[in-house]
């Protein structure tokens, strides 16, 4: 349910490059982004701000209730997202219908915090990047996260307790790992050892902020 779509003028009011990064499900953009952050980048994440919206007093909530009913919120009143991921994946209208109310949300919302970003670059993390075919939109530079498929289904198993076909039927829905990396401008190894990975973040960090 994450979002694919970027703000609608990604440049406004910002400073520095910004850096759309990506990756299949479980490959492990959440530990990239947070290895920015610690070099002092913001980090804007797509999923984050989907899930604010969808909270207990998420903005998204009434019109989400009002479009699939009181069954997709749970008793704090925020959406209940196994029942929404179980709706969405077998009805593409009804995908079309909750991306129609979340995706201007998150837009507009990652607009505003873009345009406040004073660090030197600014991080984008889109799930669904390269499905959107459309570089996000404006990005300087896509960064995949890459790591063998097995690992990635290893992963999701491991972190939702899903079973392996429900991990392969999610990977099989977005764009192949061949897809990515031909889209990708850097690409992050995460197939190897944690030091591995926080290197070439840092690597990519010294060569984002020398070309300001």
């Amino acid at each position: 349910m994450g979002t694919a779509l970027p703000p609608s003028d990604p440049h406004a009011g910002r400073r520095g490059l910004l850096i759309g990064l990506t990756g299949g499900i479980g490959s492990g953009k959440s530990t990239v982004a947070d290895l920015f952050a610690a070099h002092g980048a913001t980090v804007i994440d797509t999923d984050a701000i989907a899930h604010e919206l969808t909270g207990p007093t998420g903005a998204a909530m009434p019109a989400i209730r009002a479009a699939f009913g009181d069954r997709v919120a749970k008793a704090d009143g925020s959406l209940d997202r196994d029942v929404m991921r179980e709706i969405a994946f077998g009805d593409p209208a009804a995908r079309t219908r909750l991306e129609a109310i979340l995706h201007p949300m998150i837009r507009a919302e990652s607009q505003r915090r873009i345009g406040a970003s004073r660090s030197p670059y600014t991080v984008l993390v889109v799930p669904l990047l390269v499905e959107s075919g459309d570089r996000a939109g404006g990005v300087d530079r896509i960064v995949v996260v890459d790591c063998p498929v097995e690992s990635q289904i290893e992963r999701v198993m491991r972190r939702s307790g899903l079973t392996r076909e429900r991990a392969e039927s999610i990977l099989a829905a977005q764009a192949s790992r061949a897809q990515r990396l031909a889209a990708a401008d850097d690409v992050i190894d995460n197939g190897g050892a944690p030091q591995a990975l926080a290197a070439q973040v840092d690597a990519l960090h010294r060569r984002y902020v020398e070309s300001q």
